[in-house]
This record gives structure tokens, sequence and C-alpha cells, in this order.
């Protein structure tokens, strides 16, 4: 004896515009994300700002606060806060890196450490382009 059972689901397909991207409703076409990924410094350096608004801002008591919230350590919350020692171009010079398309970050935080502790901007900015990657 053998059973046969149909199963019946709507399915839609789209059409693709004359340039490739495919149109959504109202004729929007679809949002493509960029290739790669983004690079880890970056992230760490918007967090380094949330993380200075939440504490300006009073929503969390201290940095101490922050690290019992993320579970790690006070150490680590001090390294990522540093980053806000940077002379603001650099800042958003970090922000907007290109994505990493693959392997490793060409820059890393260990590379923006030595900056961070620099308090002179002029001198931060040399360090800076020094590490570009060429």
């Amino acid at each position: 004896m053998s059973l046969t059972m149909t199963i019946e689901v709507p399915v839609s397909f789209q059409r693709l515009g004359p340039d490739g991207h495919q149109k959504r409703d109202g004729g929007v076409e679809a949002v493509r994300l960029p290739a790669g990924r983004v690079p880890r410094v970056a992230r760490l350096m918007a967090l380094s700002l949330r993380l200075d608004e939440l504490v300006r801002t009073g929503q969390v008591a201290s940095y101490s606060a922050l690290a019992s919230l993320g579970q790690v350590t006070r150490a680590r919350i001090s390294q990522i806060v540093s980053l806000l020692h940077l002379a603001p171009d650099i800042q958003e010079a970090i922000l907007f890196l290109p994505p990493t398309l693959r392997g490793r970050d060409a820059i890393i935080l260990a590379d923006l450490m030595p900056i961070a502790a620099c308090m002179d901007w002029r001198k931060q900015r040399r360090l800076w382009r020094r590490l570009l990657p060429s």
C-alpha cells in the first residue's frame, strides 16, 4: 500500500530589471550590501563611542559596570575606550575603513594602541599615515 501526499505552497518569482537588480514592490530596487566584512577595528571604534555615550548619559554607572554587563574584563573595556583618545579625523577614518574582502584585516587594534597612547594629534596623524596600507 502506498500513500501519496501532495503539498501545495505559493511561490512567487520576480523579474530582474534591465540592470540586473531585483525590483521590489513599487519599483524600488533591492539594496545590495557591499562585499566583504566590516573590519574589527571599525566595529570596536563604534563600540567605544557607544560605551562612552552610555557612561556620559548615566545609563550605565561606570566602565567597571560596563565590563560586568559585557562579561569582559575592565582591562578590555579600557583597551576599547582608549580609541576615544585618537584624533577625531582618525576615528572617522577608522569607522569608514573599506570592507575586508578576504583574509586578515589590514589594521588591527594592537596597531592603534600606540597611536592612541600619544596625546599629540599631529603626531597621531603622522603615525596613522605610516600605518595605512599603500
